[in-house]
């Protein structure tokens, strides 16, 4: 008997089993509604040549060749609340629980470059994040930490330029030369205007802030991932997996594409492209998704962008755990949440993760909960076995037709933004903008008419839960971050900052590299909010659609 009439003798069996006991299900399919078959076989085209070996292209096996067997990923916990001392003691507490590296969260008026004694910024400094207005906050961040040797990763777009012009400088007073530093700001503004929110200039002006940080880290700051291209918002907003690949990669074409047009040579710069992913609940589909991210990514650089060094074929990313599928409900139910997701990223070949804590859906963590969540790490990597070979699910029959699936209906997406212009023209049309709304409402209906399960919420429920204990940002920290700034205005020497920033205001009406007039700024300590009003008055503010 061939493999294909076995098959089809299976197929019948479960016919009649179904006639008898039908399925639980009407439809079984992956949260992007790719149908899953009951059982797949030997049926994928051209395996060799689209799975190939791990490190060799297309890279759907993963871009190192030994993986974790040589290097684990970098384990990082996003942190950051009120004041920079009270962050730089999380972040030394989780060093010392063997984190690997820093991941910061500021507050939304750093984010969108707002100083927090400015009256957009009331009963939000701190909040959400930290709290950065100059570099003396800066240096107080990242005291006692060896930024030589400690990666951070920054989650800033729109003020990202001056975020990292701090980084660099604090980096020389410790006596380390910008040629030394690692780590990534996200500085992927794109996404803002599709998902989050917290955007400052029009698109034209923020691509060239993003370009002009493309080229002087590639002289300068050579270690250092000058974008992070996140699809974890854009999931986290209420898109598909499938969406979450296609409107990422067709942002990071557009950054590509801007980065060329600006002159940049693209062997230089596209090593040190990044991207950031969300994990979530459907666990083959979202190893599928990361598989086929790779792989589509490896064929865009190599064949339309025409890159010749094969680490510019390379997609590396940071994954973290999907916040949105966390429950106030139950939040004990969270650690089993991210642990799933967290497998998924690493069977996916994630090159770093981040593992949200449980009590998020409640406030932010507590030092017990980020604890868990870094614990859950360390067990899959040192007891689970997973991290011992490589892509230990390539050839699976299931997973090699979901990775093709989930490259088919993403490369459908990239063709049609294509049609409508490229990612920033798709953006000002509000085309992702209304295809993630659109999934998002749906979503939320089959949540709330019981068609989607989420247990302990719709399921399961149980009464009279008890409140965990949650972490409280004291709301004196607000008005001491707000003194200190009012101090340093008194303290520092006004006229040089004035200086500075006319400097950086005739530059951002020309067409000069921004980023020396900006290290300029934050070395003579203007402030996150001086340095944006400055480029604000320049560049006007964008207003969406």
């Amino acid at each position: 008997m061939t493999h294909h009439e076995r098959h089809k003798s299976w197929q019948q069996k479960v016919e009649k089993v179904c006639a008898k006991a039908p399925e639980r299900k009407p439809f079984f399919a992956t949260h992007s509604e790719i149908e899953v078959q009951p059982l797949y076989y030997q049926h994928v085209d051209n395996i060799d040549e689209k799975v190939s070996f791990p490190g060799e292209y297309p890279y759907t096996r993963g871009i190192h060749p030994n993986m974790y067997r040589s290097r684990l990923w970098t384990m990082r916990q996003y942190a950051g609340f009120g004041s920079a001392t009270e962050t730089n003691k999380r972040f030394r507490y989780l060093l010392e629980q063997g984190q690997t590296g820093l991941s910061v969260a500021f507050d939304l008026p750093t984010q969108i470059g707002y100083d927090s004694d400015d009256p957009m910024s009331i009963g939000e400094v701190g909040k959400v994040g930290v709290a950065i207005d100059s570099l003396e906050d800066m240096e107080r961040l990242l005291a006692e930490i060896p930024l030589d040797r400690v990666s951070t990763s920054m989650t800033i777009n729109s003020s990202a330029s001056v975020l990292l012009a701090m980084y660099i400088v604090v980096g020389e007073k410790q006596g380390i030369s910008a040629n030394q530093i690692t780590g990534t700001i996200q500085n992927d503004i794109l996404k803002e205007y599709i998902a989050r929110g917290t955007y400052i200039y029009p698109p034209k002006q923020s691509m060239r802030l993003i370009t002009d940080i493309f080229a002087y880290c590639t002289e300068h700051v050579p270690k250092w991932n000058t974008i992070s291209i996140s699809g974890y918002h854009i999931r986290e907003a209420g898109s598909t997996a499938v969406q979450e690949v296609a409107f990422t990669l067709a942002n990071g074409m557009a950054y590509v594409q801007a980065a060329l047009d600006a002159g940049l040579e693209i062997d230089k710069f596209a090593p040190r492209l990044s991207f950031f992913f969300n994990a979530h609940n459907n666990f083959f589909e979202e190893i599928a998704k990361f598989r086929a991210a790779r792989r589509i990514w490896a064929g865009i650089m190599k064949d339309r962008f025409g890159a010749k060094n094969e680490r510019s074929w390379q997609l590396r990313f940071h994954t973290q755990t999907g916040g949105s599928t966390l429950t106030a409900q139950q939040p004990d139910n969270n650690i089993v949440r991210v642990t799933v997701q967290a497998l998924a990223a690493v069977l996916g070949g994630t090159q770093s993760l981040h593992t949200n804590s449980r009590d998020e859906a409640l406030a932010l963590p507590t030092e017990e909960s980020a604890r868990i969540a870094l614990r859950t790490q360390q067990i899959l990597a040192l007891e689970s076995g997973v991290a011992d070979t490589v892509d230990p699910l390539g050839g699976s029959y299931y997973v090699e037709a979901l990775t093709d699936a989930m490259e088919d209906e993403a490369n459908r997406y990239l063709e049609k933004i294509e049609q409508l212009g490229g990612a920033v023209s798709a953006v000002e049309q509000g085309f992702m903008q209304r295809e993630i709304h659109r999934v998002a409402l749906e979503t939320q209906r089959n949540i709330e008419n019981g068609m989607e399960i989420v247990v302990g919420m719709n399921q399961y429920q149980i009464e009279n839960e008890v409140q965990p204990e949650l972490l409280r940002v004291d709301p004196e920290l607000g008005k001491k971050q707000i003194a200190d700034l009012q101090d340093l205005r008194l303290r520092r020497d006004n006229q040089a900052v004035e200086k500075c920033l006319a400097a950086l205001e005739q530059a951002a009406s020309g067409t000069e590299n921004l980023m020396p007039f900006i290290i300029d700024a934050v070395r003579n300590y203007a402030t996150v909010g001086e340095i944006c009003h400055t480029m604000r008055k320049v560049f006007g503010e964008y207003q969406p659609y």
